[in-house]
Parts: C-alpha cells; structure tokens; sequence
C-alpha cells in the first residue's frame, strides 16, 4: 500500500480547510438525507429540518450557500431566504419546490434567490446549481476583499495626504516666521547702525546724544517684544489657540510703524507718509498682526518698482456696513475674505496706496498665494501678501485690491471695531 507523503497531506489538509460549507433545509428526512450523499464528499455539510433551526447555524458559523425546499411546515423556504439574507446578504440560497408558481419565483428572485429548481431534479442540474452558487460566493467575496482593500488604500493615501498637508502647512508656518521676524530684525540692525554711527569713538555720552541713544534703545526693545510676539503668535496658532479678545488703539500702531519704516531699507530714496486717526480707534484684532499686515502692504509698495515713487497710508471709519456686491472682482480690483468678513459698522479702513507701475491682470488673482513672487529672488519670498491674508481672515476682516497699469495699487484693510458705547465711530 502507498504511503502518503507530507506534502500530500499538507495538500489533503489544506484542501479540506478550503472546503466551503452548504447547509441543506428540509423538513422531510429523505430529501435531506438523498443531498446529504450527493454532496457529502464535495462540501462542509450542515443539515437542519426547519427555518429556525437553519438561522441558528447561519448566526454561528459560516455558511456560504443553502439549499432549501420552499414548502415546510412553520416558515417556508421564500420566508427563510428574506431571514439568512438580513443576517448574511452574501449568502447564496437554491429554493426547490415541487409546485411552482409565478408568484413564487418572482417573490424568490426579488429576495435574492441565486436558483430555483423544480422536483424531481437531475443529480447534475442541482450539483450545477450548488457549484454556480459557491462560485457566485467567491466572487461575491472577492469584490468584498477588494471593495475593503480600496477602502484602506483610500484610508492610507488620505493619512499620507493629511501628513503631507501638516508637514507642509508646518513648512509655510516655519517659512512665515523667518518672514515675519526679519521685520523688526531689520529694524533693529538699522538702528543698532545708526547708534553705532552716532557713539563712533566716544567714551562718553551726554545730552543730545544720550536722548537719541535712549530712544533708539526704547524702539529696539519694542522689536525685540514684536519678535517674542510674532513666535508666540504661531505658537498659538500650532496649538490652534485664539484670542478673539484682541484688541489695539490704531494710532499707537500707526507710531511704531512709522518707526518701522523709518529705519527699513526698503525705503531709499522713496516719499512716504503715515496720516493717524484724528480720535484714536480700537480695532478687534491682535497688535503684532496689524503691525505685521500694514508693515507688509508698506514694504511691497515700496518694492513695487526701482523707481522713486511716493506710499501713503491713510485712514477711514465708516459708519454703516460695505455695500459689498459693489466690489467686483476684475482685471482692476480684488476682495479677498468676502465670505468670513464681519461686515459690522463701525468698520476702519486703512488704505496703503503707491503711485507705481500697478499690478497686471494676469498676475492680480495671484497675488495672494503662498511662495508666489514677481520679485527678484533677493527681494521676495512670495510669502508676506500669503501672512496678510491670513492674519486678515483670522480677525474677521476683508482686504480690497485696486489697480492700474501704469497707474499705481491701492489695498485697501476692513477692519471691524471696538467702541467703549453704543455710540458709532465718528466717519472721517
């Protein structure tokens, strides 16, 4: 007698391990016991003799297809198929009956049935319909496997591109910060020159010079705070924390920027004027981020062109809402956070405005991007219109862009107040 090797008993194990299972319903022991023998050797096999019992073995083990007879005493074979659906919508299910109907089998088809054969069978048409049924089980499987493969795929790559976002959100928050800070570092260097350029050898300062010392040491130490204010800023905003209690008085702002600009290199041989408030005005909005928003809009007017050409700054408090569907965005003009804007008077409006070449139409729907420039590769990071508009959206405002070639540029802050009354502010 031949010996079975060890692969063939892996294979004879594996293969009864693959061995899918066929539960046969009948409520009459000849039948049963005839499917038994026909499928004995080819399946797992379950037998029950009612619809109850039937569902039980579903609910508790895995049972890919069924073959039921139709009519049984308690729950028939229609009403048996409706319940092993609910419990495995997989499950493959072959009625036979010997009295068909038409109201039957479209009852039967409507509820899933994979097969409906008629008694007395052929031995080769029901081993058939079992066969065509496992075979609808593994592919309806497959799709399953698949459809969940995708799923996780999806859940992957949206993961990574979560991450990526992070990484790149992180990226342009570290690169915002460099940008931010080399603001008031630029004026700190600046006056630290000018200091030096007024000690020169002196071992000993009095008077005039003492005072102008005193000063420059008074302003570097308000940029050295903007900077500890600038990393706080972003910290919080790592954090996702808000203050939605900031406020400032605008013409203070309007005195440290002139400061700013004052001593910023940007400046040249350009002309430029500040005009404060003529009663000073609280705005809802952190002080750091005003200074940052104007001193940006400042420094890209000022960069606009080599030319000399002249900036100014001026300010406006409108007592009643934007008319906002008068702000059209077109070749000339753009309004940026039109849909978070709390348009609530009274609102401030400063406007910085510069007499030079202007922005072309094709380069205006831009102009708000992160990393994007028209400047030299000295001169821009293509990231401070990117700071604006986000430190705009954050405080509830709306910035308004208007344009002309060979004209100039006019961006315009909306700005929502604080008033200490009910009172509006006074409209200037």
């Amino acid at each position: 007698m031949n010996s079975l090797s060890p692969f063939d008993t892996i294979s004879k194990t594996a293969a009864a391990t693959t061995k899918r299972t066929l539960l046969i319903v009948d409520d009459e022991d000849g039948p049963r016991q005839s499917l038994r023998v026909v499928f004995k050797d080819d399946y797992n096999l379950l037998i029950a003799s009612d619809g109850n019992t039937a569902m039980e073995m579903v609910k508790q083990s895995k049972v890919d297809a069924v073959v039921s007879d139709i009519k049984m005493s308690g729950m028939s074979g229609v009403d048996l198929l409706g319940h092993l659906k609910a419990i495995d919508p997989y499950i493959e299910v072959i009625l036979l009956t010997a009295y068909e109907t038409a109201d039957t089998l479209r009852q039967a088809l409507r509820l899933g049935a994979c097969n409906y054969l008629n008694k007395p069978f052929e031995i080769a048409d029901i081993r058939g319909a079992v066969a065509g049924a496992m075979e609808r089980r593994a592919f309806s499987e497959q799709i399953d496997r698949n459809s969940q493969q995708l799923h996780e795929l999806q859940n992957e790559l949206q993961n990574q591109k979560m991450l990526e976002e992070i990484t790149r959100s992180r990226g342009e928050i570290y690169a915002s910060i460099i940008h931010d800070i080399n603001g008031p570092l630029t004026v700190i260097s600046g006056f630290i020159q000018l200091m030096n350029q007024r000690i020169g050898s002196a071992t000993r300062l009095e008077g005039e010079d003492l005072e102008n010392i005193k000063d420059r040491q008074k302003t570097i130490t308000r940029q050295v705070t903007n900077c500890i204010n600038i990393s706080r800023r972003y910290l919080s905003f790592l954090r996702q924390q808000t203050d939605s209690n900031a406020a400032v008085g605008v013409n203070q702002i309007l005195a440290d920027l002139i400061e700013l600009i004052t001593a910023h290199p940007c400046v040249h041989d350009n002309q430029f004027q500040i005009h404060p408030l003529p009663e000073d005005i609280v705005v809802r909005i952190n002080g750091t981020d005003l200074i940052q928003i104007l001193l940006n809009l400042m420094v890209n007017a000022f960069q606009c062109t080599s030319q000399s050409h002249r900036v100014e700054l001026r300010c406006m408090v409108h007592s009643e809402p934007l008319e906002l569907s008068g702000f059209l965005d077109g070749p000339h003009d753009q309004l940026t956070n039109r849909e978070n804007f709390q348009n609530v008077p009274p609102l401030l409006a400063l406007a910085v405005t510069d007499n030079g070449p202007g922005i072309p139409a094709g380069v205006l729907p831009n102009i708000f991007n992160a990393y994007f420039t028209t400047k030299g590769h000295a001169q821009g990071t293509g990231l401070g219109l990117n700071i604006v508009r986000r430190l705009v959206k954050e405080a509830q405002g709306a910035i308004h862009v208007h344009t002309k070639v060979d004209e100039g540029t006019t961006f315009t802050l909306f700005l929502p107040t604080v008033r200490d009354s009910g009172e509006p502010a006074p409209s200037i």
